[in-house]
Parts: C-alpha cells; sequence; structure tokens
C-alpha cells in the first residue's frame, strides 16, 4: 500500500481513559500489552505524523447510554462492559462528567483530537462501525484507504477492520499501535488479533513502518 493525504486516512478506535488509562476499569487486563507493545507512544506517533502531514483523523468512539442497559441480551464481553460501567455516559446530549471519566480521551490525545479537524464519528454500538457513520463520514471525504490503529485489537478494531474490508477500503493495520487484554480463561487476545490481521488486512505495519509511509505520501 501506498499512502496519499488525497484518499487515505488515519483511523483511530476507542482512544479512551477506560482502555489507555491507568485508572480505566480495562487497565488490570490490558495493561501488560500495553506496554509490551508501547502502545500509547505509538498511537500518539500515528496522530502526530497524520497531522503533520495532512492526513484526515477520524476517531470511532465508544459509548454507552443509560437507554443501553435494557438490553435483553449480550455477549460475554458486552456483560462485563455493562457490569463494570465501562465507558458509560450520562446521555446522548448530557456532557456532565464525561470530562476526565473513563469515557474521555485520553488527555495526552486531546490535542489531536480536540484540534477542531479531526472527525468523530458517532459511537460504535458493539464493536464494529457497522451502527455508526463510520463508512459515510470516509465516502464523503472520497478515502479509500485507512490506516487503522486503537483498542482492542481482538474486537473493536478487528471488527472494524472486517466490516471496512467487506466496504471496500484498503486497510492496513498499525499492529503495535493497539493492544488486547490477557484474559485468566480467554487467552491473550493480541495474539488472536496478530493471526488474524495477518490474514485479512491490506498491510500490517509497525509504528515506524507506518509514520515512514505517512511521511513519503
Amino acid at each position: 500500500m501506498k499512502f496519499d493525504k488525497n484518499d487515505t486516512a488515519v483511523v483511530m478506535i476507542d482512544p479512551q481513559n477506560e482502555v489507555l488509562s491507568e485508572t480505566g476499569l480495562g487497565w488490570p487486563l490490558l495493561r501488560e500489552s500495553l506496554h509490551e507493545n508501547n502502545t500509547v507512544d505509538n498511537m500518539e506517533r500515528v496522530f502526530k505524523v497524520a497531522k503533520e502531514f495532512g492526513f484526515e483523523v477520524f476517531i470511532s468512539p465508544h459509548y454507552f447510554y443509560p437507554t443501553d442497559k435494557g438490553w435483553k441480551f449480550n455477549g460475554p464481553l458486552e456483560t462485563d462492559e455493562a457490569a463494570s460501567g465501562m465507558f458509560s455516559r450520562k446521555g446522548v446530549l448530557n456532557l456532565d462528567g464525561l470530562e476526565g471519566s473513563g469515557a474521555d480521551w485520553l488527555k495526552r490525545f486531546k490535542p489531536y483530537i480536540e484540534d477542531g479537524k479531526t472527525i468523530v464519528v458517532a459511537p460504535h454500538r458493539v464493536f464494529g462501525p457497522e451502527t455508526n457513520d463510520l463508512v459515510l463520514q470516509l465516502r464523503k471525504r472520497k478515502i479509500s484507504k485507512i490506516i487503522l490503529g486503537g483498542m482492542l485489537a481482538n474486537m473493536c478494531v478487528e471488527s472494524h477492520l472486517r466490516e471496512l474490508l467487506e466496504q471496500g477500503f484498503e486497510v492496513a493495520v498499525v499492529k503495535d499501535a493497539t493492544a488486547a487484554p490477557k484474559h485468566p480463561e480467554w487467552g491473550y487476545g493480541y495474539t488472536a488479533a496478530l493471526i488474524n490481521y495477518a490474514f485479512l488486512a491490506h498491510a500490517v505495519l509497525t509504528t515506524d513502518e507506518a509514520v515512514n509511509a505517512m511521511k513519503r505520501g
């Protein structure tokens, strides 16, 4: 893949406290993978180079609202998220308590996300972008290639990868700008993600490879 700012964009999934901060509810299961991959630093490097070299940046966030407690069934991770209150907000139109909460952006990413240029799409409701407007926003800007990173590697990132491929985009995953939980029963999600990235993505890159390709583009 060759990256050109005219048809290529960065898409970051869930750059939020809940899965990236030591205060987040996901930290106990994620900290090892985050440290091993240097995930936060690598995500920031991608953000920084994208802004410096004129690539559009899209954020696909994860939020839960009080009405979501009315769901009648959930999968294993959804059940855990609902019980713990991960990514919870007081309402679609209510920002009370968002600042600094688990649903808020990681503080060091805010200058990149809140610059008035980054496109924050509607929240995805489970794992993939089928339930938000990410594809519409990409199409409207004539984006055909995507540099993908964020959280979690084997859940929301992989789900976005699969749907974006089905929608006809070329997708490169930045494998060390993501991380996954090490679960005592379910296993290490990052290992599963890497295997599937290799089978599915048009490119699987390190952060070094991704930022260098963006600079050349």
